[in-house]
């Protein structure tokens, strides 16, 4: 059937980067097989075994040209599709035939596999956190000083700043980066160890010599660029793992998605707006508006990738024994297309970090409508100053608050508490006119948004130096 008559997978289609989508391919994968088929024959022979220099260069000469028609030819009839890659590298190599996949069994090729995968792509994904850190601390600095109306409950509280709020994102993706960081460093070769664990076909190869069975697992995995193999496995490596790189990279959705919600409800408030091209429609029908349409799909990527945190927890729980295969089709699904939608997350989120829009004259407008309720502390201890009771103050302070808080919500008419007060005589020798200056009140919020950006910012951005500047395209 044509492309245009099957499903085609969003994520390929409309989200991920070319390079994440590469990487989960099929040629990337099958030919990374083949690899570790000639590192296997590689090591194999450097410990003594008869594989000849002729048979590891025929190895090497077909690494990737994979018949993929040929393999699924095999697949079809075998109903094994390692085994069917087997067959097809095989053809392509005669006179290695014999030699390819010796000793080992299928989860010597998908499992290491999968981790030079991951690998790979939890390196992209570092670069990627790095580029949004690098974005949004930029918007940080240059807003850190515009006071905006704070909240907690989604109600209006003290006020903070635009820099400092955009501070409180970038935190959750420096903890992230970290445990992402922190996942590669742990990450490790499932290396050679046989059909459960126990290297007994290797033992068997090597006529029992345990040192050469423990030397061409080691081999092995410096040829695939592994600094250490776990130290046990069943069949496979423990989908543990699987389940720790998931728990990152939902956390990575989470951030995500708690920024692009506190946009999508600033941007209802029109105080800030994420970018909207010359050309782009907001709505089929509204013609007006500009719908924040990036941040939505951010949120409702990070979604998909929280919902697979469940999948691979549940994985790990359910492996029998040494293994059961169960985890094979679940994992085809949840490994690539969590990376590829966290890419895609990634890609956007920089790309509305780079381009955020502010308005500060509606940012102060919603200030100053709240203002005068928030400066009530500070009249109260002026009043007290100026020889007041302090008790009769926050009374009258009260009832004022209250009268003006019906005029607002009973009849949409302006906060007019001050001028409440104002006509107070209790109130007569307090000066009134600088109680609304916001900055006033955001207490050391600029200040937090420097010394963050100086401190765990800073050696970030020179960490990542350079590797940022790598952008993809924003497809839709």
């Amino acid at each position: 059937m044509s492309n245009s008559s099957t499903y085609q997978n969003p994520l390929i289609e409309r989200y991920a980067s070319a390079e994440m989508a590469t990487l989960w391919g099929p040629q990337r994968k099958f030919s990374t097989w083949r690899r570790l088929w000639v590192a296997l024959a590689e090591a194999e022979a450097e410990l003594g075994l008869p594989i000849t220099n002729a048979q590891l260069d025929e190895l090497r000469k077909h690494v990737d040209d994979v018949d993929l028609v040929k393999a699924a030819a095999y697949e079809r009839k075998l109903r094994h599709d390692v085994m069917a890659h087997v067959h097809t590298y095989g053809d392509a190599c005669p006179a290695a035939r014999g030699i390819i996949h010796l000793g080992a069994t299928s989860c010597y090729v998908t499992d290491n596999t999968d981790l030079i995968l991951i690998r790979e792509s939890l390196e992209l994904v570092q670069t990627r956190l790095a580029a949004v850190i690098e974005a949004l601390s930029d918007f940080a600095r240059q807003q850190r000083d515009l006071a905006c109306l704070g909240f907690t409950h989604l109600q209006p509280a003290q006020p903070t700043t635009v820099g400092k709020r955009a501070c409180l994102w970038i935190y959750d993706l420096v903890q992230d980066l970290t445990e992402v960081e922190h996942r590669l460093a742990e990450l490790k070769a499932r290396g050679v160890k046989g059909t459960t664990g126990t290297q007994a076909s290797f033992l068997e190869l090597f006529e029992g010599d345990h040192a050469k069975v423990r030397k061409l697992d080691e081999l092995v995995r410096e040829k695939m660029g592994f600094a250490a193999s776990y130290p046990v496995t069943g069949q496979t490596y423990s989908r543990k793992v699987d389940q720790q790189v998931l728990d990152a990279l939902s956390g990575v959705a989470s951030s995500a998605h708690k920024a692009g919600t506190d946009l999508r409800l600033l941007q209802s408030r029109k105080e800030i707006e994420e970018p909207f091209e010359k050309e782009q429609i907001g709505s089929s029908a509204m013609a007006y508006k500009r719908n924040p349409m990036r941040s939505e799909r951010i949120c409702g990527l990070a979604r998909f990738v929280t919902s697979l945190q469940s999948s691979a927890a549940a994985t790990a729980s359910t492996q029998w024994m040494e293994r059961t295969l169960d985890d094979s089709a679940n994992r085809r699904l949840v490994l690539p297309q969590a990376f590829l939608a966290i890419d895609a997350i990634l890609l956007l989120y920089q790309n509305v970090a780079s381009g955020l829009v502010v308005y500060p004259n509606v940012i102060a407008k919603h200030l100053a409508e709240e203002l005068p309720f928030m400066a009530t502390e500070a009249i109260l201890m002026a009043g007290v100053a100026a020889g007041g009771d302090r008790q009769e103050l926050h009374e009258r302070i009260r009832q004022h608050s209250q009268d003006a808080a019906a005029q607002v919500k009973q009849h949409g008419a302006a906060n007019d508490l001050l001028e409440r007060l104002g006509a107070d005589p209790a109130f007569a020798g307090v000066d009134l006119s600088g109680t609304l200056d916001a900055s006033r009140f955001v207490g050391r919020a600029p200040e937090q948004v420097d010394e963050f950006l100086a401190e765990v910012v800073a050696p970030i951005r020179k960490r990542y130096a350079g590797a940022t500047k790598k952008s993809a395209e924003l497809k839709v």
